[in-house]
Order: structure tokens, then sequence, then C-alpha cells
């Protein structure tokens, strides 16, 4: 192993010159040195025997306490999740996952992008042609998975890879036919028509067990580790994200609801059928949570659920119907996996994030909506926060240029702070939005918060 190599060359330069200052061995993170001589023994030499005999201690000890992954790269054992203590399975950059868990200050603020891979990208429309298959039909073939999920990693400096997939893949699993015709957004032509119809069409909650989540997604379970495999040989050592729609978003849609026709039945259908909808609600929470674990357990790294269509729910129901099943799933997955990051987004339900922020959540995603001045004080210290940077901004045809993505995204650092922030969108990026200014908001992020959070500690 590499770090023996080198304690073995620091113990020969310390007996030869007998005078050796030890710096961090790790080459993960120059601004987060994995042990320290003060901290490790709390002890200095005077002598250079003794200088000597501190240095082989201090070494010694840093092996003990580190695992390397495969390319030599140090790991502290306290950062490893508790899950997997296996270093190879944990990112060089794990800026997301600490700005996440919030346990200590990061160097720089994170970020990455919603639907960051696809529609925007030129790569991802010149590869979509070649395979001659739609954006759905795409999602069952692994190999096309992994290269749209990589694409926008390897263009940009993302702090953050995420699974390229669909909110309604688990909709689909539970024979509920989805369609995206283009332009009308996604259909489900055959919606559940009472409680009847869900309790003939929909598994019986005893089903939707490990089993059932890989035998009908086996195949995103596929693409996560041939994912974390390519990752592996492009060199790009970033965590991947495994995400999911939560339960309302899926009930919306699964009785007929849609973003663009239909807005009410999602509605319609809490108040018409209450008991239906606790049960379908139950239902989906249970393979919510096993999806999102089986991603966990094939390589994912953190963990993001949409509550897409948090929009299409009033304030009161959403309490009642949603928020049960919000708290189920953080309850269970932070209990299996305490060190995975769990991020939450409720989108056009703005009125929850202070709730959401009591649930267990490490971070909670703010919408374009949210007041920045208020938005750390809403959710009052217990989470992080990620977003809300408005995707318009990244368009040329809306007169933006590098300069005003440069200042936006000063503004919104200055705004919402450089700790406990995930820099992302209010809103996923549409297609418009031009790959200049986005890596230029990438850039911009990492610039200026590395400068703000280097000026705070310098005063």
């Amino acid at each position: 192993m590499k770090i023996l190599a080198i304690a073995a060359a620091a113990l020969l330069l310390a007996s030869e010159s007998q005078s050796f200052a030890p710096t961090p061995l790790s080459t993960r993170s120059a601004s987060r040195p994995h042990f320290s001589a003060a901290s490790t023994l709390n002890a200095a030499a005077t002598t250079g025997e003794e200088d000597l005999e501190l240095t082989r201690q201090i070494i010694m000890s840093h092996v003990a306490k580190t695992g390397e992954d495969d390319e030599g790269v140090e790991v502290d054992e306290e950062y490893l999740p508790s899950h997997n203590k296996n270093p190879d399975d944990y990112p060089a950059n794990d800026l997301m996952i600490r700005a996440a868990l919030g346990r200590e200050d990061v160097e720089r603020t994170p970020v990455w992008l919603f639907r960051q891979a696809g529609r925007h990208l030129p790569e991802y429309h010149a590869y979509k042609q070649t395979t001659g298959r739609s954006f759905l039909d795409m999602l069952s073939f692994p190999e096309d998975v992994a290269e749209c999920t990589m694409q926008p990693v390897r263009r940009y400096d993302m702090d953050a890879a995420i699974l390229f997939s669909d909110i309604l893949v688990i909709a689909e699993a539970l024979n509920i036919e989805v369609t995206m015709p283009g332009g009308v957004g996604i259909l489900v032509p055959c919606p559940l028509v009472g409680p009847a119809d869900m309790k003939e069409r929909v598994p019986s909650k005893d089903k939707l067990n490990v089993d059932f989540v890989n035998d009908k997604l086996g195949h995103v379970m596929e693409s996560v580790r041939l994912i974390r495999k390519q990752m592996k040989e492009e060199g790009i050592s970033i965590p991947l994200i495994g995400f999911s729609a939560a339960p309302w978003t899926l009930l919306f849609y699964m009785v007929g609801g849609s973003s663009k026709k239909k807005q009410h039945i999602g509605m319609e259908w809490l108040h018409s059928h209450p008991e239906a909808s606790r049960e379908l609600l139950d239902s989906l929470t249970t393979i919510v949570i096993e999806y999102m674990a089986q991603q966990v357990e094939n390589g994912a790294n953190m963990l993001q659920l949409f509550e897409a269509m948090g929009m299409m729910i009033e304030q009161p129901e959403f309490n009642e119907f949603a928020m049960p099943c919000l708290k189920k799933i953080a309850d269970e997955l932070k209990g299996r996996y305490p060190d995975v990051p769990l991020m939450v987004f409720s989108r056009g339900a703005s009125f929850a994030n202070e709730e959401l922020s009591k649930l267990g959540y490490d971070v909670v995603t703010i919408d374009g909506s949210v007041d920045r001045s208020t938005a750390r004080d809403v959710v009052g210290g217990r989470t992080g926060l990620q977003g809300n940077y408005d995707p318009s901004e990244l368009i040329v045809e809306n007169g933006k240029t590098v300069d005003t993505v440069k200042q936006s995204a000063k503004e919104l650092l200055e705004a919402l702070g450089t700790q406990r922030l995930i820099a992302n969108l209010g809103e996923g990026l549409g297609g418009k939005e031009s790959p200049e200014l986005v890596n230029a908001f990438v850039e911009a992020i990492h610039e200026e918060s590395e400068k703000m959070i280097s000026e705070s500690k310098s005063n």
C-alpha cells in the first residue's frame, strides 16, 4: 500500500536529517488534513532522537486509523459511512457529503444541478439519436443510463453525479403505464379510477419488499453499479446521488394527475377516497424506502427525495396525507444509513419546509419562491439548505452572460451563506440553458465561496 511506502520514506528522511516536521499525507483535500501531530499525540520533540520517535508514532497512528482506496488515496475511517467501511467506495471529493451532514465546515460550497444530465447538453441529444431510443426507453438500458449520468460530470466540475432516471419508475413497477409523447409532459393513459381498481392493479404492501424492488427495478440497480464502475474507470471520484419521487407525487400521477391538465384530480382522490388514499400512500412509502435503500446498497452515496408535485396539494391535506409519509421515509432511511445524506425537495410547497427540517432530513431544498433572507430562519439550523438559483439566469436569450451569472451566483452565496449549503437550482434545467453559462455558474460558486470562506477565516 502506498501509505506504507510514504511512511517508510518519511522515516528514512527523518533518520537522515534528525529533524522532520510531518505534513498531511492525504491527497484527497489539501485544505482538510486527516491527521495532526498536535491532535494525535499532543506532544513535542525536544531532541533529534525524540523527533524521530515522534514522527514514527504519528505515522503509525495514522496508518492504523486510515484506509486506502484502490488508487492509494487515504480515507480517515471517521469519514466512512457506517454501512460501508470500504474506502474504495468513498469519493475522493466528499465536499457534498460533508456539506450535507454539517458535521464540519467545508473549504468551498459544493454545487450540482437538478436535471444536469440530458436536455441542455448537445452530447446528450447526439447520443440519444445514435441509440434511436426515447428517454423512457433509455432508462431500461444501464449502459444508456451510465453514459447520460456521466456526460455532465465530464463537462463540468460538479461535486456530485445524479442517477439518470425518472420520478415515475416506481409507478411503472406498480403496473401503471407512463408515457411522454412530447410537448405535453408526463401522461398516464390508464390511471387508477377508484379503490377497487387500485386493489386489483397495485400489488399489496406486503409484496413491496427488497425482492420486489430487485425484480421490477433491478435494471436501475444495475445502472447504479455500472455508473460507479464508469466513474472509477474515468477517475471521477465524486458522490453519486440516488433518488425517488415521494409518495404524494406518485399518487398524483397514478390517479391521472398532470402538470398540464387534470391538476385537480389528486386532491379529489384524497377527498373522495381518504382511506384508499392512505392505503396507497402507505404502500408507496414502503416501496420508496426499499427502492432508495437498494440504491445505497448498490453504490449511491447520497439520496434525494422529490415531492415534485407539492404545488398540487393544499397545506391541510399535505400535513394530513403527505407529511406522515415523508416522516416515515426519513425515520427509516436515516435509521439504516445515518451517514448517507438524505435531501428532500417539496417543490411548490415551501410552507412545509419548517416541518420537514424537524423530521431528520439532512438538507431541505428551497425552490425559487423562497425568500433567501428568511430561509435559514425557517429551518432553524436543524438542516442544511439546497437551491435556489433561477435557471433562467443561464439562458443567453434572456440577455444573460458569464458576468451576469457570476454576479447572481455571488448574490446567492451572500444571501444563503457558504456553509451547510449545496448550491443548486430552484427548478430543474429545462433545455434552453447555455452550457457555457452553466459552467460559469459552477465555477463562480466554487471560486467565490472559496474566497468568502478564506476571508472569513482571516477576519
